[in-house]
């Protein structure tokens, strides 16, 4: 879970960035109009989706013009079918315009992600897994990205280096073994969950008796998956990992682990498609 304070000031520092970027040193088209016009709209998506990004909009709106009103439809994580309402805005239109594309832009982003999420995790809704985001996401993004994950159905994995270890195999070899790693692991951060990436059945039992809190199971067979469930037999959770993707995604959610970690679901960003109409 993000703490709120964290994802609140990301949100605003994301969102100032995106209009310095979009509107520079001022929007020379929207000055075509006369400063004192006011003007209505709403912001349609044209296809299917699961909607994430309200507070995005309404921080774009927030800092470009704080009187423009904003009329929300929908809340973050529900379902839309194509031509549907998400929100209507009145305002200057000059506001209006100056906006349109930094809040279009966040929020077809996030709710593209959350979108994808919502279908993968549509996928495996019969089984007890969880599915995971990972670190690869885009550069900057990486609250907004989670937090779009989290209305899709599925789950953050650690935010960053800071929070959870997550051992892999140069952590490994550079401190001599696994039993070493994870208690190094415990000396410098008690507390702190403990995972680590095992790449077979050996580094898997490695792993288990040096207590690891979550075992990765790196790209291990369906048959090795349903050995590791078995000889783990709940004494740690097993998140299975390596070039999961929709084919794939249910036969290794069948076997029994307790976590996916799929990077696609940051990484691979569709945005939705929105259009915004004036009245």
């Amino acid at each position: 879970m993000i703490p709120a304070e964290l994802l609140r000031q990301a949100r605003v520092e994301n969102v100032a960035q995106s209009l310095r970027e979009d509107i520079g040193d001022g929007d020379i088209t929207a000055q075509l109009i006369p400063a004192d016009k006011l003007a209505s709209g709403r912001v349609i998506t044209r296809e299917h989706a699961t909607i994430a990004g309200r507070e995005w909009v309404n921080e774009v709106f927030r800092q470009v013009d704080p009187e423009v009103a904003l009329d929300w439809q929908v809340e973050d994580g529900d379902t839309v079918a194509a031509d549907q309402v998400l929100f209507r805005m009145q305002g200057r239109a000059r506001s209006l315009l100056t906006a349109e594309r930094a809040a279009l832009n966040w929020l077809q982003t996030l709710s593209g992600v959350a979108t994808v999420c919502a279908g993968y995790a549509q996928k495996v809704a019969h089984t007890g897994v969880h599915l995971l985001d990972t670190r690869k996401t885009l550069p900057g993004l990486r609250l907004a990205l989670k937090y779009a994950v989290t209305c899709g159905g599925c789950h953050n994995h650690r935010i960053g280096l800071w929070d959870a270890f997550l051992i892999k195999e140069n952590h490994i070899s550079a401190c001599g073994s696994i039993a070493r790693a994870i208690s190094e692991a415990r000396r410098i951060a008690p507390g702190r969950p403990v995972e680590v990436e095992t790449e077979s059945m050996d580094e898997l039992e490695q792993a288990l008796s040096a207590g690891a809190d979550i075992i990765m199971l790196d790209e291990f067979s369906l048959e090795d998956m349903r050995a590791a469930v078995a000889l783990t037999n709940g004494s740690a959770r097993l998140e299975a990992s390596g070039g999961i993707n929709e084919q794939s995604l249910v036969p290794v959610a069948e076997t029994g682990v307790d976590y996916i970690s799929i990077g696609a679901l940051t990484k691979d960003v569709k945005a939705t498609d929105l259009s915004m109409r004036l009245d």
